[in-house]
């Protein structure tokens, strides 16, 4: 089966996941950890990378990384083969030591609380695999970036880049009282892990963000996705321009939304604008029939094939 491809644009921003080969650990000691980490360093300083959150566990590791120059695939086959021959050579092992792909979620970064989550979600493993007990602070686990966030800033490494994250905490200022609020507003948040709908769009799909930004990610991509992207994101790329389409449409002809409700489900305005979803996109008779309520299938397509037809 081909491998999905990744979507790769300068300024994209990504939750990285990876996992140990059979579910097999990737750090033995705390010697491995450490080298990942200069590892990364190096790899960042290679890519241009700008970190915003990492949590290294014993069999995976979570980055929400942003890729500048837009080189996302490069950046995490130097990253991946590089930590793996060292660790190899470090155990003198061989062969694979990371499972198949990494996986690698779009997150919108504008500020409106995707990359929050992104990089909540990667802070706050080490309390969802009950690492740390109830009583100790989220800091304690020394090998996520959390701790980083709490020191002053002449205390972190340059890739690390901790203002976005702070702002969409409402932290304006990267001050010893922000850290504080900043400690504070993730201690709450652990003690509501209990929530099973906080992490929605975490574990699924290819991207995390709004609405419009899928829409207008996809749009950008118009013409670049085939065989090789995921099938949820072709279809929704479908659908995006569809609606992209239908919008363009609506506003040349003056109507609001609301008018395909109600003209008649023959009206030639609608018949021309499902003529034309059926020309330039791939939706299905029945998915131009629900969206545009002209009735269902079977009543469509003949009065479309006429106008097709006449219009032709």
């Amino acid at each position: 089966m081909p491998r999905l491809m990744r979507i790769e644009y300068p300024g994209a921003i990504y939750h990285v996941m990876s996992r140990g080969d059979q579910g097999e650990p990737i750090f033995l000691d705390e010697g491995d950890r450490h080298d990942f980490l200069k590892t990364l360093a190096e790899a960042c300083g290679k890519t241009g990378f700008a970190v915003h959150a990492y949590c290294l566990m014993k069999n995976h590791f979570h980055l929400v990384v942003e890729t500048p120059e837009g080189n996302l695939v490069a950046g995490m086959r130097w990253l991946l083969s590089t930590y793996s021959n060292r660790f190899n050579h470090r155990h003198q092992r061989f062969g694979h030591l990371f499972s198949g792909r990494y996986k690698a979620l779009v997150v919108e970064g504008s500020g409106n609380g995707y990359l929050r989550t992104a990089c909540d979600y990667t802070h706050l493993n080490p309390a969802r695999a009950r690492l740390l007990p109830p009583e100790s602070r989220l800091l304690e686990y020394p090998w996520s970036s959390f701790g980083t966030y709490l020191t002053a800033p002449r205390h972190r490494p340059a890739w690390l880049r901790v203002e976005p994250l702070l702002g969409e905490h409402g932290i304006t200022q990267d001050t010893a009282a922000g850290r504080r609020e900043f400690e504070g507003r993730m201690e709450a948040r652990r003690a509501g892990e209990g929530d099973p709908g906080q992490w929605k769009g975490m574990r699924r799909g290819w991207g995390l963000g709004s609405p419009a930004f899928q829409n207008a990610l996809l749009e950008r991509l118009h013409g670049q996705l085939g065989p090789g992207h995921s099938g949820q994101m072709r279809a929704q790329a479908q659908w995006a321009r569809a609606e992209a389409l239908i919008a363009a449409e609506l506003k040349r002809m003056g109507w609001q939304e609301d008018e395909l409700g109600r003209r008649a489900k023959s009206d030639p305005q609608k018949l021309g604008l499902a003529a034309r979803l059926r020309q330039e996109t791939t939706l299905t008779i029945a998915q131009i029939a629900g969206r545009l309520q002209m009735g269902s299938r079977k009543s469509l397509a003949p009065k479309l094939h006429a106008w097709m037809k006449a219009h032709a």
